[in-house]
């Protein structure tokens, strides 16, 4: 029993199991005093009963209580689609409001927690913030929840168990409205030159005015080139197909332009990441005569089980006169109609190998050639001695697209091929040497055919420093060109050998257009939040990076060196989202987070979802625009909400200082009483 804060328990002074026997013995005696019609079986009865209670010790437990005062959770949602329009003002003001109330009411605190966007997409973690927060409160001092924020939480279904009102003060504004891009699929892998399916969707949200058009202009970039403009639908699934044009990670970039009056734009864009990759590489290689470089190229190419190869080698010139009928030759006619003309465009990669000029291939052929080449074609020429002299293919129509001119000398000499300090910053023949200064173990050529570069890069050298390996840009395609035909001494071990089968497969990869081998070229890898920037130039230095956020916030960046041609940095971005890069020569993008962030999936300010929780506790939800309301204490179980006012419960919790017992009467009283009625028993049975 309590009173105050005061109660009466028991303390006996037996165990409790004799106390019960005890009273099982009283009872007996009471039982037979009746039974044997005695008339003071009552006061035998309450004899025994006071002497029980003496037993059972009845104490007076007084106890010191520290009154605790009440605490209010104030959950602050700074998620990314609460920074926004008007929305960190308003949440701004709803925080000092609550401040002001909760400082004026008395013997109350506040605790402020704020939460940000959860990591892995995972949206706005509202109630395991909540939770997290009443964990760290004593339950039985929690006095009320307001939560500030717009309504798009991603745990609902987390919410825990609030022992006071829960309140929303929402933010946002009753007409707002917004439109967002959806991609809603796109292959992480596709093959080149092969069209492939992405499905995209433009949806508006909120209140949208009436008169806003039902179609929407949508630009579309592949790596930063020039985008195409689309008019589409709003609200309809578009089926777009999109044809890759080479190998690695092609950025596709999808953007909306801003519509009067949407509420952010940072749901209009999207990045889609795809990585091309060959079905099948189409070499058509043409080696002039039998020699014993041939062999290398073909092991090279027909190693690589992607590669269809067609190799030719010319056994039989038409000069040669041995008499043979042509009926009676097992070799096979190299059909020039059908490959130089006819299906030339099909190939990938054309090389001569010592090719020179019989008479097999006419001039109009060699033009074609050129033709494929500058409309994105890619030609190797593996010179050997017939290119100095009036036989060389350079003597053709590819003269206007090869990047070096035979002076028709023929270098017999022992040299060892060379890096060149250009070389050293080329993807193609980068880190083959460790330093300018040290010179490569590689093993000796006896062989260079002289050549003057008048354009291109020259990557590699070797006698005097002439140009080895000279590459060049023709149009939208490549051309490279080896001036020795002793490649093939690397892959026999002469005298060491050295990478051969690395720079030849650089070197037709380059040729391919590999955007891992691109001279110039801005890369940006993502890890989480963090950037890896490459600069990649041929040139000593690179400018500044400028970094244009999601929310179009401008960050400058100074790149380091770290190694010849490569610039780098690391940068951990803010916020997921799309970031545009570019030092003014190259351009990047790079999504952090998913194509569509789940913060701006939705972003219409909205308590559908956490009404369920909000009634649950007689709780309410007024929107900030209309004014934030103050706070009254309310009784527990009476409604928490009403008409320019939430409610908090009081919940009068206390701890207790100290704790004192004392008997409910003293041992010599209970005894005198038991005495008392023992003889009024006596009495009252004697004078019968």
């Amino acid at each position: 029993m309590n009173v105050g804060n005061s109660s009466i328990i028991l303390d006996p002074l037996l165990p409790w199991p004799v106390l019960w026997a005890l009273a099982a013995v009283a009872a007996l005696f009471v039982g037979f005093a009746l039974w044997r019609g005695l008339r003071g079986w009552w006061l035998r009865g309450l004899a025994l009963a006071a002497l029980l209670i003496a037993v059972g010790n009845p104490s007076v437990q007084t106890e010191d209580r520290e009154p605790l005062s009440d605490i209010v959770i104030l959950v602050v949602d700074e998620s990314a689609s609460q920074r926004i329009a008007s929305r960190p003002d308003q949440t701004a003001e709803a925080v000092a409001r609550v401040e002001a109330e909760v400082a004026r009411l008395p013997n109350t605190e506040l605790r402020v927690v704020r939460l940000g966007d959860a990591d892995e997409n995972r949206g706005t973690l509202l109630m395991d913030a909540l939770t997290q927060a009443m964990a760290e409160e004593p339950r039985a001092r929690i006095a009320g929840v307001l939560m500030v924020t717009d309504g798009q939480l991603h745990d609902v279904e987390q919410a825990p168990d609030v022992p006071a009102p829960v309140h929303t003060l929402l933010t946002g504004e009753d007409g707002d409205w917004d439109r967002r891009l959806i991609v809603r699929n796109a292959p992480a892998f596709a093959i080149i030159d092969e069209p492939i399916t992405l499905t995209l969707r433009i949806e508006d949200q909120g209140d949208v005015p009436a008169q806003l058009p039902q179609r929407a202009q949508i630009e579309i970039a592949v790596d930063g080139n020039e985008p195409q403009v689309f008019d589409v639908p709003i609200g309809e699934d578009l089926n777009l197909p999109v044809t890759l044009r080479h190998g690695g990670i092609n950025v596709l970039q999808f953007t909306l332009p801003e519509a009067p009056g949407e509420l952010t734009t940072r749901n209009n864009a999207a990045v889609v990441q795809i990585n091309g990759v060959r079905d099948r590489l189409r070499v058509l290689l043409v080696s002039g005569e039998p020699h014993a470089g041939e062999r290398t190229w073909r092991n090279l190419l027909k190693s690589d089980a992607s590669v269809d190869l067609v190799h030719f080698t010319i056994l039989r010139p038409p000069e040669k006169q041995d008499g043979v009928p042509v009926n009676e030759l097992s070799l096979i006619a190299f059909p020039t109609r059908e490959l130089f003309l006819d299906k030339i465009d099909e190939f990938d990669l054309i090389i001569f190998d010592r090719y020179k000029r019989r008479g097999i291939l006419p001039s109009i052929y060699l033009d074609n050639v050129r033709r494929y080449v500058e409309d994105g074609g890619a030609l190797l020429i593996a010179a050997g001695p017939d290119y100095a002299t009036a036989e060389s293919i350079y003597r053709s129509p590819l003269s206007d697209i090869l990047p070096a001119a035979p002076t028709g000398r023929v270098l017999e000499e022992v040299y060892r091929p060379t890096v060149s300090e250009l070389g050293q910053r080329h993807p193609v023949t980068e880190g083959f040497a460790p330093d300018l200064e040290t010179e490569p173990n590689w093993g000796r050529w006896l062989r260079l055919v002289d050549v003057v570069s008048d354009r291109g890069d020259t990557v590699m050298t070797g006698v005097e420093d002439r140009p080895l390996l000279v590459l060049d840009r023709v149009g939208e395609g490549r051309v490279a060109l080896l001036a020795s035909d002793h490649a093939w001494l690397w892959s026999r071990g002469y005298d060491g050998g050295g990478p051969q089968l690395e720079l030849l497969r650089r070197l037709a990869h380059w040729m391919m257009k590999e955007p891992d081998l691109e001279e110039e070229a801005l890369t940006v890898t993502a890890e989480g939040q963090t950037m890896s920037i490459l600069r990649r130039t041929l040139e000593d230095g690179v400018g500044p990076l400028t970094v244009i956020g999601p929310d179009g916030e401008t960050v400058t960046l100074d790149l380091t060196e770290t190694a010849p041609g490569r610039f780098a940095a690391e940068w951990t971005a803010p916020e997921i989202g799309l970031y545009r890069l570019s030092d003014g020569v190259e351009e990047a993008v790079v999504a952090l987070g998913p194509a569509s962030p789940r913060e701006f999936e939705e972003t219409i300010a909205s308590a559908e979802r956490l009404e369920p929780v909000v009634d649950a506790m007689r709780g309410g939800v007024r929107r900030i625009e209309d004014g934030v309301p103050g706070l009254r204490l309310v009784r527990e179980g009476r409604a928490a909400a009403g008409r320019g006012w939430l409610g908090i419960t009081p919940r009068d919790a206390y701890v207790t200082a100290d704790v004192r017992v004392s008997p409910l009467l003293p041992a010599w009283a209970m005894l005198l009483l038991a005495a008392a009625l023992a003889i009024g028993a006596w009495l009252r049975e004697g004078r019968r």
